[in-house]
């Protein structure tokens, strides 16, 4: 047991790996947070395409030499509010808002990074993450934006939820669909702004899918699916800066590694949901567990966060 213990042990003596392992708690448990919402409205193509728009905002911060962060965050935000504005008009669907201008933001990077030729290193660290690089300055940045995304997500937790299982009884009780997609996107952007340091930008949307849908296979409750995918989150960041430690690899593809092996053991051996529990279901012609399509009621008020996000036709909106 004792080595085992020290080879865990063992990376954390060094200063950088201390401040590597608060920055990856950190980003596990904001992605965690937010991935949950992300993964039960379908938007598994928002952090990958968010993670791309906010590519021109990097690189004219690069350009002006100005704070990265300041310019991912500028443009994270200001492609939100435009994918929201033109999926509103019920014309231009939201997947097709993303698209267009995923594509259109990211081919602006790519035009005005063609504008200099010293770029390739400090932008390697934004595509590829730099987490062992991070100094104290970041790590106090990444807890003050992961501690407004989550003290945000708590107050309009009711709010997300409605909106994400159940659009239109949403809009019939009055709540203001538009500001909730829209603080939904702005969230991911400064989710994807605080993941940046850590994973980079390729990788940043695999921790803000992979964790939650490990998470989703476990639970049938949206508080416990929070928690577990935050915990997934964590365990995935943890477990992958040790394993690049010894192993001399790169942190952040490790970390998303493991997060994937952590989603694929949930997938063959999760109770109820898992491909093991299934089979035996089968065999046995019982049911196993709750149906993996919705989330089980909560005891509380049939008005709160935790009720099936199946769709209109399945399960009639609470009263």
């Amino acid at each position: 047991m004792e080595p085992i213990v020290q080879w865990f042990v063992e990376p954390f003596a060094h200063a950088f790996m201390q401040r590597a392992l608060a920055e990856v708690v950190l980003m596990g448990v904001v992605t965690g947070a937010i991935g949950t919402y992300v993964v039960l409205r379908g938007l598994s193509f928002i952090g990958d395409a968010l993670s791309h728009a906010i590519f021109p905002g990097v690189v004219i911060a690069f350009l002006l030499g100005r704070s990265v962060f300041v310019g991912a965050l500028a443009f994270g935000l200001l492609t939100s509010a435009a994918i929201v504005a033109l999926a509103a008009t019920r014309r231009v669907k939201e997947d097709s808002a993303i698209g267009v201008l995923f594509a259109g933001s990211f081919a602006l990077g790519v035009v005005l990074i063609s504008t200099t030729r010293n770029y390739s290193r400090d932008l390697a660290a934004f595509l590829f993450g730099n987490v062992l690089g991070v100094t104290v300055g970041d790590i106090a940045l990444s807890a003050a934006v992961g501690a407004m995304v989550l003290l945000l997500l708590v107050v309009f937790q009711r709010e997300l939820a409605l909106v994400a299982f159940d659009r239109e009884a949403a809009q019939a009780m009055g709540v203001p669909v538009f500001w909730v997609n829209l603080l939904l996107l702005a969230l991911i952007s400064l989710t994807i702004v605080v993941s940046l340091t850590a994973v980079g930008n390729i990788l940043v949307a695999a921790m803000l899918v992979t964790p939650p849908a490990a998470a989703r296979l476990l639970t049938d409750r949206l508080p416990v699916m929070l928690c577990s995918s935050a915990a997934i989150g964590v365990i995935s960041g943890v477990a992958g800066l040790v394993i690049s430690y010894h192993a001399n690899v790169a942190a952040g593809g490790t970390i998303v590694l493991v997060a994937t092996g952590v989603f694929g053991m949930a997938w063959l051996l999760a109770p109820g949901h898992g491909l093991v529990a299934r089979l035996r279901a089968g065999s046995g012609g019982a049911a196993v567990g709750v149906p993996s399509s919705g989330f089980s009621p909560s005891p509380r008020s049939r008005s709160s966060a935790a009720w099936s996000p199946d769709p209109p036709s399945a399960h009639p909106p609470p009263r």
